[in-house]
């Protein structure tokens, strides 16, 4: 099995996958724009050969440069977990004739207004939404479906450059912050808790499935410096609050014809208790997701991905044990860390329970919340029983200090 895989050093969690791929048999080739001797040391053994192009965004110079670099090779896979490579894959799985998302599959993917077109033919629930290109469409659109609304760009990812919007005042002020974002979606806003609904997929079977819970919803956590962002993996997804969701999820999957890989839904309950559908990208989540999943089975999904990708299979034992939370910390005040308080006590009340802590040090620069989703340190606590579980993530977020000055 030979797979070329997209950018293997970068984000974070890109040379776990590339692990993942070694682990499981594949031969590896590697094309990023980064220089090959700067690659990270944890992704340089699983490589077989990597090429390094002048831009990874020239997206038809690229093909044309592998076709050239790889005219020796039957290429098996085009693998790609980095939302901005999604389009780039499928272009080169057409060049390469290796199967997975066409570019013509991918585009809901990448396009938001395109994605709930596809979906409200599908008969399932999607907020209001239109897309707009000028200040003057935005008004429109608002008018048109009222406020509370979002806007957000049409091939974001995250929350990035996305306002909620509850007033006339708020729409200009967000006119004027979305300036530089060519195409936004302006949609309904939809009251009610958000989840995750993510997936490994092999051969065109659900291999795995997590539900994620955000506390409180991203876009909250990120235009507020304070907050220190949750996300609960659950243990019980047959739970009539969470199957709403899975059940949408699955049939998401089968209107956007998802087949192999990783894929990362987020959807709302309402307080009336639907679910109702938020956006998907057909790659894992970042933010330490795919970890956290691990730690609700003692799992290896970054192997797992590989396996189910290559193979059609994911061979692990999948039983969900434990309900698992991730708290990102974020420092109190700007400069250097000078302290970490509440850190002892914590421990010896929930030590057993922690799978997982990573803090900034002492002495060194507090981190930009606004650019790095983990702050400055993450931390994974987990229990079979969720209100323990969401006990023990709320005393980490309110109790543990980082104090930079």
């Amino acid at each position: 099995m030979k797979v070329l895989m997209i950018s293997p050093g970068f984000p974070a969690e890109m040379p776990l996958f590339t692990r993942g791929l070694a682990e499981v048999g594949a031969t590896v080739f590697g094309i990023g724009d980064t220089p090959k001797g700067a690659l990270a040391a944890d992704v340089k053994p699983y490589l077989n050969d990597y090429l390094q192009v002048r831009d990874l965004w020239e997206e038809e110079a690229v093909v044309e440069e592998v076709k050239r670099w790889l005219v020796q090779e039957n290429i098996d896979r085009v693998e790609c977990l980095w939302e901005p490579g999604m389009i780039l894959a499928a272009k080169l799985r057409e060049a390469l004739g290796a199967p997975g998302l066409s570019v013509a599959d991918s585009i809901p993917f990448r396009d938001k207004e395109t994605m709930k077109q596809v979906l409200d033919e599908a008969g399932l629930r999607t907020p209001r939404h239109a897309r707009a290109n000028t200040e003057y469409e935005v008004r429109e659109a608002a008018e048109r479906i009222g406020y509370p609304l979002i806007i957000k760009p049409i091939a974001g990812a995250g929350s990035a450059d996305t306002y909620p919007v509850h007033s006339d005042e708020d729409l200009e002020e967000a006119l004027v912050l979305v300036k530089h974002v060519v195409e936004v979606s302006v949609e309904e806003y939809i009251e009610g808790e958000e989840y995750t609904y993510d997936t490994v997929c092999g051969a065109g079977e659900v291999l795995f499935e997590n539900v994620a819970w955000y506390r409180p919803k991203p876009l909250v956590s990120r235009l507020n410096a304070w907050v220190n962002p949750q996300a609960i993996c659950l243990k019980d997804l047959e739970d009539p609050e969470i199957s709403v969701g899975v059940d949408l999820g699955r049939k998401v999957l089968k209107a956007l014809n998802f087949k192999s890989g990783f894929s990362h839904m987020e959807w709302f309950r309402t307080p009336a208790g639907d679910a109702v559908f938020g956006e998907i990208g057909g790659r894992a989540p970042g933010g330490r997701l795919v970890h956290v999943m691990n730690y609700t089975c003692d799992i290896d999904l970054f192997a797992g991905w590989a396996e189910a990708v290559c193979f059609g299979r994911l061979s692990q034992e999948t039983n969900r044990k434990f309900n698992a939370a991730v708290i990102f910390k974020r420092a109190q005040g700007t400069g250097i860390i000078q302290r970490i308080e509440g850190l002892e006590a914590l421990m010896a009340k929930y030590g057993e329970h922690v799978a997982n802590i990573e803090l900034v040090n002492i002495g060194e620069p507090a981190r930009d919340w606004r650019k790095v989703i983990v702050g400055d340190g993450w931390i994974v606590a987990r229990h079979p029983n969720l209100d323990l579980t969401v006990e023990m993530a709320n005393h980490f977020s309110a109790d543990l200090q980082i104090i930079a000055e």
